[in-house]
């Protein structure tokens, strides 16, 4: 990703030593060096070790994780090994990988977790040394991993529920919420809520998706973020109420879903669909028209910084800190839109299509 990729609103984080000392030493210092984790990394390779795993291989997203994560191993002189679960919540996948890289002595895990579930694999993990980072996706509690590098899913849900409250009429808004399960895992609560209230809508808990009394808000539905599930659950809402002006989405392949759904009841030109994710797709989406506004997010950025915290702390013992008033380290969003409102500061399509990702 271009530096460019990298919004100026991001909190500056100053590139860890680990590149120029694994350059400079090489991987053999690394391995000999007695704070760089078991004998068993050599037996295993003639890397230091670091493990990725991701909710899913297939989803464009989770593929610029691994591109931007293999990108930096190999600068850092990395074995990094990839391992991906089989949909949003397969915690069984992501279990056994975890204890395959503690027998494998890895300095280090990078994670999507895919729901609670994989807490305890993840605490033994670190019990054994491993600095267990999560990217992306933050755990509840948040000191369940050592570090997290993700967006702030509520600023970037926030950011699209702003730009709604500009474009629609907020009196006459009839909302339709595509998240993504029942699970209400922390990364779709917080785009939930923080569309919500962007919009100006009032929140019960901002913890908790649905517990909102507005009568404005339709009704919510899980699209398993993809565009089947995105399609299934605006044609439920919709049968609900025909008049749906105003859709939120977890990310874009749902919105997609939700485009498709709309057009076939030829709803499409008279509802503004919202989303975030910043993938590619999503921003050739913005620029036709399909979606109103989406919030990018910076994955590759994500995975760098994760597997540089990860030999890093190898090196130093250091663990990164979080961003000011958050318990991650926030990689930022960046509103995209060909639609600006005044007073919310956006870029359009074109600088979306040279900073997307997928």
């Amino acid at each position: 990703m271009s530096a460019s990729a990298r919004p100026a609103s991001t909190t500056s984080r100053t590139r860890t030593t680990a590149r120029a000392l694994a350059a400079a030493a090489g991987c053999a210092a690394l391995l000999a060096s007695a704070g760089c984790g078991s004998t068993a990394v050599g037996a295993a390779s003639s890397k230091p070790v670091v493990g990725l795993i991701t909710k899913t291989a297939d989803s464009g997203y989770f593929q610029a994780l691994r591109a931007g994560a293999e990108q930096e191993g190999k600068a850092l002189g990395v074995d990094l090994r990839s391992y991906a679960g089989t949909g949003e919540t397969d915690s069984a996948t992501q279990i056994k990988a975890i204890q395959e890289l503690v027998a494998l002595g890895a300095q280090g895990i990078l994670i999507t977790p895919a729901n609670s579930d994989v807490l305890p694999a993840i605490a033994d993990a670190r019990t054994k040394g491993l600095l267990v980072v999560a990217l992306d996706s933050p755990t509840d509690p948040a000191d369940a991993v050592d570090a997290t590098f993700a967006t702030d899913n509520f600023a970037a849900g926030r950011s699209i529920g702003q730009w709604a409250a500009a474009t629609v009429d907020t009196k006459a808004a009839r909302i339709a919420m595509l998240d993504l399960n029942d699970a209400h895992v922390p990364v779709d609560v917080a785009r939930d809520q923080g569309f919500l209230a962007g919009f100006g809508i009032d929140l019960a808990d901002p913890k908790v998706i649905g517990d909102e009394t507005d009568p404005r808000i339709v009704g919510h539905a899980y699209t398993g973020g993809d565009a089947k599930g995105g399609k299934a659950a605006m044609e439920q809402l919709l049968a609900r109420d025909p008049s749906i002006n105003l859709v939120y989405t977890i990310n874009e392949g749902s919105a997609l879903g939700a485009h498709e759904a709309l057009q076939a009841a030829g709803r499409a030109g008279q509802v503004t669909v919202v989303s975030i994710d910043g993938g590619c797709d999503g921003v050739k989406a913005t620029t036709a028209g399909q979606i109103g506004a989406t919030a990018m997010q910076f994955p590759l950025r994500m995975a760098r910084l994760g597997l540089d915290a990860v030999i890093d702390h190898a090196l130093t013992g250091d663990v990164p800190p979080s961003s000011p008033g958050l318990a991650f380290f926030n990689t930022g969003s960046q509103l995209v839109t060909d639609k600006p409102v005044g007073g919310l500061y956006s870029k359009g399509s074109d600088w979306g299509s040279k900073n997307c990702w997928g």
